[in-house]
């Protein structure tokens, strides 16, 4: 035996010797490196079939310990190997698949949708959306945007928003991991009842939103980039997202014969949803003067001459020039005039108060001054906040 093994031995070395040692011809290269660049693409596939052989590893053998005896044969383990191996993530109870769906990010999300067509209709409901849409467009997209966005689902000009060409952002991420045949048969019928992301949903609507190619209404603090004509304001504009810079670009309304403004580089921190549904064009009717008190903070519409729209103007309300400010003898919240104080501009400038009545309030003002429109009282913290955090550094005159 042992001269026989020092024999086969003996004869792979000299057939190990006489193999030609020649290097990888280039294309193995090349392939090594195009199979590295495919893995890396799909290291999110490879995280989620982990998640999932877990779940359902940790799943099965929880329902085998309490179903099964506690004595198994060899051939009741191999059936339980053959059964896990067959199993789908779509087997996997609602619950928990949705629990997984509800930790994916909008990115994850999109991804995931282009697996099968069942985790397709999961991954493109409203439910999973809804959470994604509120957290980052909360808190400025209103009623007005939303009514917007309807307009262009009806009239059919949402599937703009998908087009293949030069897609950036959520959108172009989705073209380049989807396979070509499900992206091909999604857009192609994107204009049909069954559309890929359906147009109506809050999918559709998000990823409008990413694109940069749907505008909607909002309003900006401090317009035009803190213009000290600006300052404690905030101004109706349409907005347009840009990805790259994580900014928005804002396109004011004409002011009379001068052309619409345009600002860039507008961030999230001076963005808001109209808090009224009035068009900066009308007067909005103001319900809260005969509540209003000493020390109470407003936001006034405001508007230079009549062919200008609104603005929100921040102020307070502040007492009558013959009250001493006493607040034991002070009767001005029983007076029809209210006296509206605008602290950030300096002692005696023509803008530093203004005086409105509390039964008959239209708008009031001149050419010189401009006009005084509706009022709104500030309730919420997070608005007066955020007036505070505006506030200029040096009183304007």
């Amino acid at each position: 035996m042992l001269l026989f093994l020092i024999t086969c031995s003996f004869s792979f070395l000299l057939f190990y010797k006489s193999l030609p040692l020649k290097p990888l011809p280039s294309w193995a290269c090349e392939m090594r490196l195009l199979s590295f660049c495919f893995w890396k693409g799909l290291s999110f596939i490879s995280i989620t079939k982990s998640i999932r052989n877990t779940l359902i590893a940790a799943t099965f053998s929880f329902f085998t310990s309490i179903m099964s005896p506690k004595k198994k044969n060899s051939s009741s383990k191999v059936e339980s190997v053959e059964m896990v191996s067959e199993t789908s993530v779509l087997d996997l109870p609602d619950l928990v698949l949705e629990c997984i769906l509800e930790k994916l990010p909008p990115e994850g999300l999109c991804r995931m949708a282009g697996v099968c067509t069942s985790l397709r209709d999961w991954c493109t409901s409203d439910h999973l959306w809804e959470r994604h849409m509120k957290n980052k467009w909360g808190r400025i997209v209103g009623p007005a945007a939303y009514r917007e966005w309807q307009f262009h689902v009806v009239s059919g000009k949402s599937s703009t928003f998908f087009n293949q060409d030069k897609q950036k952002g959520l959108m172009g991420y989705l073209i380049q991991l989807w396979p070509f045949a499900l992206i091909r048969s999604s857009f192609s019928n994107i204009s049909k009842k069954q559309s890929f992301p359906p147009v109506d949903s809050i999918m559709s609507w998000y990823l409008a939103l990413e694109s940069g190619k749907f505008w909607f209404p909002a309003q900006v603090y401090n317009r035009e980039n803190g213009h000290i004509g600006f300052m404690l304001s905030c101004y109706d504009a349409e907005l347009s997202y840009d990805q790259r810079t994580d900014t928005f670009q804002a396109r004011y309304p004409p002011h009379g014969r001068r052309a619409s403004a345009i600002e860039t580089g507008v961030t999230w921190d001076r963005l808001r949803a109209p808090p009224v549904d009035t068009s900066p064009h009308d007067l909005h009717i103001s319900d809260c003067l005969n509540e209003l008190k000493i020390g109470d903070q407003i936001e006034i519409q405001w508007r230079r001459n009549k062919e200008f729209p609104y603005g929100w103007w921040y102020g307070v309300v502040g007492h009558l020039e013959t009250c001493d400010g006493n607040a034991n003898y002070c009767r001005c919240h029983d007076s029809d005039t209210l006296v509206l104080e605008f602290n950030q501009y300096t002692l005696g400038s023509r803008w530093r108060r203004t005086i409105v009545s509390r039964k008959d309030h239209r708008e009031e003002g001149n050419e010189a001054d401009g006009f005084y429109g509706g009022i709104r009282k500030l309730c919420g913290k997070e608005e007066i906040s955020m007036w505070k955090k505006l506030w200029p550094s040096e009183a304007l005159e």
